[in-house]
Order: C-alpha cells, then sequence, then structure tokens
C-alpha cells in the first residue's frame, strides 16, 4: 500500500528539518508511539498502539534513517511485529521539505506492507487510519511553531 500526502508549517525549511529530523520529537508528533530508545546511530525502537476499525494493535517496531540530506529530505524504514498476533509491518518513508514563500512543504510517501490480521482489514480502512493519523501529525508539527501565546 502506498500512502502520499503533504502539509505545510509556517516556519523556515532549515527549522522544520531539524524538528522532524528529532527522534523525540517526531515520535511525539505520531500518536500512539511510546517507550521510543535509541539502539544505535539513527536506530530506535518503540511501542506502536492505534486502533484500526473495532480493533485495537500494538507493535513493536523498530526505525531506520536510512538517508538524511539536510534540510531537503529524510528516508527511513520501519519494521514491526504486533504484539499477541501473527503477522508484519514493513514501510519505507521518504520526506522531502521544500520552500513555499514563509513556509515549508512537508510532502511524504510510504510504502507499507502488512501481513496477518491487521493486513486483511483492507486498503480502505487502512487509508482512513492513515487520513488520521496525518491530520494528528500535522497538527501537532504547526503547534510546534505556532508563536507563543497565539490563540486559536
Amino acid at each position: 500500500m502506498k500512502f502520499t500526502g503533504e502539509l505545510s508549517v509556517k516556519a523556515p525549511r532549515a527549522a522544520v528539518y531539524e524538528k522532524v529530523r528529532d527522534a523525540r520529537f517526531f515520535a511525539s508528533c505520531v500518536d500512539g508511539v511510546k517507550d521510543l530508545t535509541e539502539i544505535g546511530p539513527d536506530r530506535y525502537s518503540a511501542v506502536f498502539e492505534t486502533k484500526v476499525a473495532y480493533m485495537k494493535f500494538a507493535f513493536k517496531v523498530t526505525v531506520a534513517v536510512t538517508r538524511a540530506e539536510p534540510p531537503r529530505e529524510i528516508q527511513a524504514s520501519v519494521e514491526g511485529t504486533p504484539l499477541g498476533i501473527v503477522g508484519r509491518m514493513t514501510a519505507t518513508s521518504v520526506t522531502t521539505l521544500t520552500e513555499a514563500g514563509d513556509e515549508t512543504k512537508v510532502a511524504y510517501a510510504v510504502d507499507a506492507t502488512l501481513t496477518g490480521k491487521l493486513g486483511s482489514l483492507g486498503q480502505p480502512v487502512l487509508r482512513s487510519k492513515a487520513r488520521e493519523m496525518e491530520k494528528q501529525f500535522a497538527a501537532r508539527l504547526a503547534a510546534a511553531f505556532a508563536p507563543s501565546g497565539a490563540s486559536s
């Protein structure tokens, strides 16, 4: 399954890159990520919990930054196994940052493969969950660059 999207952040590209490249900050923007641990240079382990349709899933994941070209692009690979059920998740993501006036456009492409019970849910349900996660991520990233004292 391929997921792509784009969002804008009202901040300079270099600043957005630094935030997105910070594993702890990035994890804080993704709903359901817990217990992030650095296991090597540009390698992390974490637990990712999510609810898809009527089922809850928890994955033990490892994330490796496979390529970083500041301030333009970050590529990462993710591998995980669900806790309590048989299956596997693998994904490759590419995040590209481009300047657009006083904003930074953050474009992403994720190519994911899911096997087992989660894979059997089907693409429409998983795409819907991905869109929901994208909205949460965009809101948290934008909040990090909001002027202090700004009200919504």
